[in-house]
């Protein structure tokens, strides 16, 4: 795939599929009329590469089958106007000047607005279409598989489209990447670019600046099993993501200044290494020699950059983090060093495929996860004991994949040991609990790699 292509336009036979024809009809008892057309855009699982986009480095993802579909009709009347076919989903309609998204409140129609507005903003459209839609998700939300980030992606597509302009699958994913932060999430690009940028059949290693994807083939003899803790985080409406960013971003100034470079210029740990041409390794041992492990205060931050705490709130943290008085800068640093270096010896281990793939690919993962737990703090109770429930149950490796703090956990499990892990992991974890055993229908399921957004018209 050319990643300058745009987003593939595909004729559906509707009347063949149960689900677009169960969307068709729920749109027209909404809106009285068939839709124009439909888009979908995946959600996506996490192989390795947990909270290191925002630092400038490399992520290995692959798209799942399940997405945000959605029926639209363009409209003159410069509304917008949304249902969902989920009930839990209020309806929701404003006018395409007056978009205002409450970053206090991430309710579901925010994310549409996101990608809108981001596509009204990038062509500067004084007047841009109105919409009709109606939205069907398949993902489980703030299960840490991407349910907003598709949801801003369908957006965004629905809106180029709407508005009759025409945009690469690149610069689809950076402008949602960009235009998600008005939710007030910090995140670093991966999720907007493999719902993107995925192929049927292959993971992709994902680089940033410039956006570009390589594919990743998978071993045989393994599938991919997700595994949802049915704990929800949904990380625009927690500090702790934002926090995670504001840490690495001190790291990084720190290390910048103690190393003698431009360190106000400086915000990404990824940035610092290149600056400073050296390998991972060499970042590791950095980290170990001028960051201690004790938790940072603020005043020990602006005594190291020699700036007062006016500075450091209006210049540094953001918004959301103003409160935060201590910074765990060497665990956060050490976690993305190691994790990038993980990420690049996974995709090396898939390339080369060794007799001994497997056992080495799911070593990565479970040293992902421990670090995860221990460095970036971002796994729980109920995701620790999930991936030793995965382990015990026949899985090579398991860690948590996504945000974190909740959500879902990603196995590797050998072909024919598949069934007897299903069964074991629904006894131990989903049965023995009464509110998990009531949400099994999205719980767990193994997951082939899927197919990039697109749109589709009735044949």
């Amino acid at each position: 795939m050319a990643d300058g292509a745009t987003p593939p336009q595909e004729p559906v036979q509707v009347s063949e599929s149960e689900r677009f024809m169960k969307l068709k009809d729920a749109f027209i008892s909404k809106y009285g009329v068939p839709p124009a057309f439909y888009a979908r855009a995946p959600g996506r699982v996490n192989l390795i590469g947990e909270h290191i986009d925002y630092c400038g480095y490399a992520v290995l993802p692959m798209a799942l089958e399940q997405d945000i579909l959605a029926a639209v009709t363009p409209t003159q009347t410069k509304i917008i106007q949304l249902a969902n076919t989920n009930p839990m989903y209020l309806d929701y309609n404003v006018h395409i000047n007056k978009i205002h998204i409450d970053t206090a409140k991430p309710l579901w129609h925010y994310y549409f607005l996101c990608g809108y507005k981001g596509i009204q903003e990038h062509f500067n459209l004084p007047v841009s279409s109105g919409i009709n839609c109606m939205v069907d998700g398949t993902i489980p939300a703030s299960s840490g598989l991407s349910s907003s980030s598709a949801l801003v992606c369908c957006a965004g597509l629905i809106t180029t489209i709407t508005n009759q302009k025409v945009l690469s699958k690149v610069e689809l994913a950076e402008i949602c990447a960009k235009c998600e932060r008005y939710i007030g999430t910090e995140g670093g690009g991966m999720d907007q670019s493999i719902s993107f940028l995925a192929e049927k059949g292959t993971a992709k290693l994902i680089e940033f600046n410039p956006l570009r994807a390589t594919n990743v083939k998978l071993p045989q003899g393994a599938v991919f099993v997700i595994a949802n803790s049915c704990r929800e985080m949904n990380k625009a409406a927690t500090a702790h993501f934002n926090i995670r960013v504001m840490e690495c971003r001190l790291a990084t100034k720190i290390l910048a200044k103690a190393k003698g470079l431009d360190w106000q210029k400086l915000l990404k740990l990824g940035d610092l290494q290149a600056e400073l041409g050296v390998s991972l390794e060499t970042m590791l041992s950095t980290v170990e020699q001028m960051l201690h492990p004790e938790p940072y205060s603020r005043e020990e931050v602006c005594r190291h950059l020699g700036i007062g705490q006016d500075e450091l709130c209006s210049s540094i943290l953001s918004q959301n983090t103003q409160d935060v008085t201590s910074f765990k800068l060497y665990q956060r640093a050490k976690h993305v060093y190691s994790e990038a270096k993980r990420v690049l010896q996974f995709k090396r281990v898939c390339d080369e495929t060794p007799a001994n793939a497997l056992q080495l690919l799911g070593d990565l993962m479970n040293q992902s996860h421990v670090s995860c737990r221990d460095m970036y703090e971002c796994s729980c109770p109920q995701l620790d004991q999930l991936v030793d429930i995965c382990m015990q149950s026949g899985a090579v490796g398991s860690r948590l994949t996504g945000a974190g703090w909740g959500g879902c956990t990603v196995s590797m499990v050998p072909t024919d040991k598949l069934d007897r892990f299903l069964t074991k992991v629904q006894e131990v974890y989903y049965n023995a609990d009464v509110q998990r055993a009531a949400m099994q229908t999205q719980s767990l399921f193994a997951t082939q790699p899927g197919g990039g957004a697109a749109v589709y018209h009735e044949a």
